[in-house]
């Protein structure tokens, strides 16, 4: 699978760098559509009205197949995928720019079904990937553990530039902390602990997105989903004993060698 539109900036998840170029037209127009919401929800100059303002007239003009939803509304449009794919990342963007901090696991795991699992979905969808509830599930995870992962990776960056707080908040009261914590350039003890929790959590999801691979036919899109589950688990083991507070911690160059392997060893399979 493909990272999310946050993760999507990030070298860690790159976009659909095995897909076929019959399909680059549909995800460049779809990422096209992320990235611009993507831009509007992060601007500095913006109020939380204007905005919602501007998110809220992207999603017309998807709907009305104008302006500058108008190349995703075709490509929606002649593989009769479901707009939902698409609104569900604006609802996420819009949530973005109101600032609410993720209080709870729940939270965060209902930001990730808004703003990271439509993308697999997506992508199932333009590979005209039969739709079972099996592969709906393992894609639905591995997009989610993306998400959190990026949101570990970035915490700092995310409260210090935009004011966003994707750790939950109650788990960092549990430790005396407040957001303000993830200010600092390393962590200290107790958020370390909070991370780990994280950490611990996405494990189970990690796990229930273990599956996908095999349950993929579309050999490209198999390949996809192989080296990002394992660069996903790179990247969980990287952030259990780096500090992302005082280091950017991202996958080695020989991590993506051992991803590529994966993905070949994927698209053999009989």
């Amino acid at each position: 699978m493909i990272a999310p539109p946050k993760t999507a900036r990030d070298e860690s998840f790159p976009v659909a760098w095995l897909l076929p170029r019959r399909l680059r037209r549909p995800v460049h127009a779809y990422y096209g559509f992320a990235r611009q919401a993507d831009d509007v929800a992060d601007s500095p100059v913006l109020s939380s009205e204007d905005k919602i303002a501007r998110l809220d007239a992207l999603e017309a003009s998807l709907h009305n197949g104008t302006g500058d939803g108008a190349a995703l509304h075709r490509v929606l449009a002649e593989r009769a995928i479901d707009d939902s794919v698409a609104t569900d990342l604006l609802a996420a963007f819009r949530r973005d720019a109101l600032n609410p901090p993720c209080e709870t696991w729940a939270d965060l795991m209902e930001y990730c079904r808004l703003s990271a699992m439509p993308v697999g979905r997506f992508l199932l969808a333009v590979s005209d990937e039969p739709a079972t509830p099996e592969v709906f599930r393992a894609s639905d995870a591995l997009c989610a553990a993306l998400q959190i992962l990026n949101h570990i990776q970035g915490c700092g960056e995310d409260w210090h530039t935009l004011g966003r707080l994707y750790i939950p908040a109650q788990w960092l009261a549990e430790q005396g902390l407040t957001a303000e914590v993830l200010s600092g350039d390393h962590s200290p003890a107790g958020l370390r602990m909070v991370l780990d929790r994280v950490l611990a959590n996405t494990d189970a999801v990690l796990r229930e997105a273990a599956p996908l691979p095999r349950l993929i036919h579309h050999r490209r899109l198999r390949m996809q989903a192989a080296a990002t589950l394992h660069l996903a688990r790179v990247l969980r083991r990287r952030l259990a004993v780096g500090d992302p507070l005082a280091d950017r911690i991202r996958p080695t160059h020989l991590d993506w060698m051992k991803a590529l392997g994966r993905a070949l060893r994927a698209g053999v399979r009989p």
